[in-house]
């Protein structure tokens, strides 16, 4: 059961078309492949995977993003198509082949994205005999729809959308993401799309989804398994005829809406993580450097040992000085104060003497949590986000293939 509520509002995005459809590449009686098609001036960004044993539609969708034609997505729920060799990239090419081939389009405008049990071919004859259909029923399909066909393990969908009004005009965006175990992204099982009708150059839009991405997706964390499918891909059309290399204003805007809603997709990751049962933001201030802070705020928040106390609302301090102090960068622990929300658990490095038990089993009780740290050592500070450890976690993945 997902933490919290999520909102399932969404734009059409002018210049993106999209269909779905139930291929029976894993589960049975749910859409499980989407196709997203660009209006041709569509500029796209992406992101992918530091894994370093990336799946074949990461290096293939890389390799096809890199001659500059791309107008497809093509993305499949239910099979990773990871760690399949040479094969499993033959896999990758024939399922854009067949997309290419009823466009009339070189293949090198499909980009490919996989998700799903890892180790497996792809079953390439669903896709050839779905092509046709996914095709010729572009446009059938919503933003909520494509969010509902990615799903894995997910129990809910991850859409997210933002208005910005500007002087010149208005610029949509609409965003989707799934991905509910194998989280911890680094560039999280991960993918997310979002599209927009700005027109903007290439190296602006690279810049501005990786500055976003920074501070959104690379910041949570369900288990600390960096997915060997992690992607996160953004479009921009051109349709609002909103120039933002022409106004740095404008820019900052839709920098500032543009993060907002990754940071939305990014909470709505770990609110639905597998097994959740509580949301948790990690702060850490008073650091040194922002490195320091996000490796203890990391520290704390993929500790085995502090999320099952969270399970069981537990205010073990001990757990997390524990959590903290394992980092490889020093700090003195004789500054150190911890809090759960309001409730001061250790000051300056030792139990605080008018802590309760009650207080801190109380706060932690909550579905949200706030752990907030305070070195006293410095200016910096770095917020990440994670949930629980239950036994939900335990039993989904231990019959993930059963």
């Amino acid at each position: 059961m997902a933490v919290g509520g999520n909102r399932l509002d969404w734009f059409p995005i002018d210049g993106i078309e999209l269909n779905t459809l139930a291929a029976g590449i894993r589960y049975p009686n749910r859409d499980d492949l989407l196709l997203i098609r660009c209006a041709p001036e569509t500029l796209i960004a992406g992101l992918w995977t530091r894994n370093h044993f990336p799946a074949a539609p990461v290096v293939l969708a890389k390799a096809h993003q890199a001659k500059g034609s791309a107008q497809y997505l093509l993305i499949n729920s239910g099979n990773a198509n990871a760690a399949t060799g040479d094969a499993g990239l033959e896999d990758a090419l024939h399922c854009c082949q067949a997309v290419a081939t009823v466009e009339g389009m070189d293949v090198s405008a499909v980009l490919p994205f996989s998700t799903g049990v890892i180790g497996e071919r792809l079953p390439v004859e669903r896709f050839q005999a779905s092509a046709e259909s996914l095709v010729a029923g572009l446009g059938a399909k919503t933003w909520l729809d494509a969010a509902s066909a990615i799903m894995t393990t997910d129990t809910r969908q991850k859409i997210a959308c933002r208005e910005v009004p500007l002087g010149g005009g208005l610029i949509r965006l609409t965003g989707i993401a799934k991905g509910a175990g194998m989280i911890q992204p680094n560039m999280a099982t991960m993918l997310c799309f979002i599209g927009c009708d700005a027109k903007v150059r290439q190296e602006t839009l690279q810049d501005m989804l990786r500055v976003a991405a920074d501070l959104s997706l690379n910041r949570i964390t369900v288990d600390s398994d960096t997915s060997t499918n992690d992607a996160v891909v953004l479009m921009a059309t051109g349709r609002s005829g909103v120039d933002l290399d022409q106004d740095f204003e404008a820019q900052a805007e839709f920098q500032d809406a543009l993060t907002d809603l990754m940071l939305e997709l990014a909470h709505g990751l770990v609110r639905d993580g597998e097994g959740a049962t509580k949301f948790v933001t990690v702060q850490v201030a008073g650091a040194e450097t922002d490195a320091q802070a996000l490796e203890i705020a990391f520290s704390v928040a993929n500790s085995p040992l502090m999320k099952t106390a969270l399970f069981a609302s537990d205010a073990n301090w001990g757990r997390l000085a524990m959590a903290m102090g394992k980092v490889a960068t020093p700090f003195d622990p004789g500054l150190v104060d911890l809090f759960i929300g309001d409730v001061c658990l250790m000051r300056g490095g030792i139990k605080n003497p008018q802590y309760e038990e009650a207080d801190g089993a109380r706060a932690m009780a909550a579905e949200e949590i706030l752990l907030h740290v305070n070195l006293n050592a410095g200016d910096c500070s770095e917020t990440v986000w994670t949930s629980d450890l239950s036994h939900d976690y335990i039993k989904i993945n231990a019959e993930y293939r059963t």
